[in-house]
């Protein structure tokens, strides 16, 4: 009995640059870059280019990928006063497309003295266009006397594929580790959800739900509910501020975890999506400060999944029975609505200057946190553990009050920003003096000011039970 025939690697041209199966496959940025390398190598052959030639299509891709240059493929500007999640997601697209554009001259630079096999011969494809505009230099090489329809489409593909890339790693912290869904197009199955993604960012301040639905497609080629983050096979991605102390991560950041045993897809959502009906608590009516048992530990725990989508907690106790509950997703939401000074105003010693976020892309319209008018009387102060256990959110409209976290876990301080009606709530250094705006700002709660620990490198003492 003979052996089955080995497959004949499948035939490249047409549409197809790659031998991905025809069902999709996951890889991570630095897999999905290397399978682009038969549309490098067909450039190459096609147009014979030399090494002086790979370093005008290394310009165009740094051009292409980088922010404010004629030739950008993302034409997002922001300063001092654009939205927190434009910030952020500048950032990224700085610091990845400096990364993929790193990884792409290394991989031309070895493709031109060190040849891949191309299989069937000479690599033909369809690429539609994009419109990516190219560099004069480029436009010569790759449309001039020596390109010609042929190396065009191929440059043509590989640049968008790589452009996509980018554009799917924007809402990820450690986005080099990302399992990306691949399907026989590379990533043009995602250009419809970048597309929408792309537009709310570019034309109005994009909420967190627009990133974690865009987030969902890159890893699961799925929509949802929305939501706060999701659960997928394999992994979670959640806010990044579940790894990292609130006064310094990231508002509208995700994080991909690997968890081997999410085997169901999940949404997850905040359990009450109009934070305006739930029941409020005076942080002036709040008990005496009494002594916790023990020390304040926390932990996630996320509720069962119905209908693909679910609730989780923060589950805070302080070493006895006790145990007070914050829902995760006001947690959260409390953490992006946080005024939070300026990484430069942390020595309290040289600066007491106070920069404020506005989180209107999350709010209700009307709602917009800011610096109230000087209260009358002096500052007061409130208990941690009393503000968790009070029953609905805790606020003031008297006087501005600290609540002094220092010494808490990240995720206690976190629960605590839950606990929190999210208006005009401060997270600070301890020791880091406020001042307040110009006079006239509107009026509204005064600010609930949390006191915490100047940022350090710590765990949290959480794990999903």
């Amino acid at each position: 009995m003979h052996p089955a025939p080995t497959p004949a690697a499948p035939a490249l041209g047409g549409s197809r640059w790659h031998t991905f199966p025809a069902t999709g496959t996951v890889l991570t940025a630095h897999q999905f870059l290397t399978a682009t390398e038969p549309l490098l190598q067909g450039i190459i052959d096609d147009n014979a280019l030399t090494s002086a030639d790979g370093e005008v299509l290394e310009e165009q891709i740094r051009a292409t990928l980088a922010l404010g240059t004629r030739e950008t493929s993302l034409t997002l500007r922001v300063g001092p006063d654009s939205a927190p999640a434009a910030r952020e997601l500048a950032a990224q697209a700085e610091t990845i497309g400096r990364e993929l554009a790193s990884w792409a001259t290394e991989t031309l630079e070895r493709l031109l003295t060190d040849r891949i096999p191309l299989p069937a011969g000479p690599l033909v494809v369809r690429s539609h266009c994009y419109g990516h505009l190219l560099t004069p230099a480029a436009a010569d090489l790759l449309r001039g006397s020596r390109g010609g329809p042929v190396t065009m489409q191929l440059y043509n593909e590989w640049l968008h594929q790589v452009v996509l890339l980018r554009d799917a790693l924007l809402p990820f912290t450690n986005w080099q580790d990302v399992p990306l869904t691949v399907t026989p197009t590379g990533l043009r199955h995602t250009e419809a959800a970048r597309d929408a993604f792309l537009t709310e960012l570019l034309v109005r301040q994009i909420r967190h739900t627009s990133i974690v639905d865009f987030a969902r497609h890159v890893v699961t080629d799925t929509s949802g509910p929305d939501g706060y983050g999701f659960a997928a096979a394999g992994g979670t991605v959640l806010p990044a501020v579940l790894d990292q102390p609130p006064l310094t991560a990231p508002r509208y950041l995700l994080t991909w975890r690997p968890d081997p045993a999410a085997v169901e897809p999940a949404t997850y959502v905040v359990e009450t999506s109009d934070y305006y009906a739930a029941p409020r608590t005076l942080v002036e009516d709040l008990p005496p400060a009494t002594t916790p048992a023990g020390p304040l530990t926390a932990r996630r725990v996320p509720g069962p999944t119905t209908d693909e989508v679910r609730t989780a907690v923060i589950e805070v106790t302080d070493g006895s029975t006790t145990a007070v509950h914050v829902d995760l997703g006001q947690a959260l939401r409390g953490h992006r609505f946080a005024h939070r000074p300026e990484p430069a105003t942390y020595d309290a010693s040289t600066s007491d200057a106070l920069a404020g976020d506005t989180p209107a892309s999350d709010t209700p319209a009307g709602d917009v946190p800011v610096y109230d008018a000087p209260s009358e009387g002096s500052p007061s102060t409130a208990d941690v553990w009393a503000a968790l256990r009070a029953p609905g959110m805790v606020w003031t409209q008297a006087r501005d009050t600290t609540l002094d976290a220092t010494g808490e876990s990240d995720l206690v301080v976190l629960a605590l920003l839950g606990r929190l009606y999210p208006e005009n709530v401060t997270v600070r250094p301890a020791g880091l003096q406020a001042t307040r705006m110009a006079a006239g700002a509107a009026s509204g709660p005064s600010r609930l000011m949390v006191s915490v620990d100047p940022p350090v490198t710590g765990g949290l003492d959480d794990h999903d039970a």
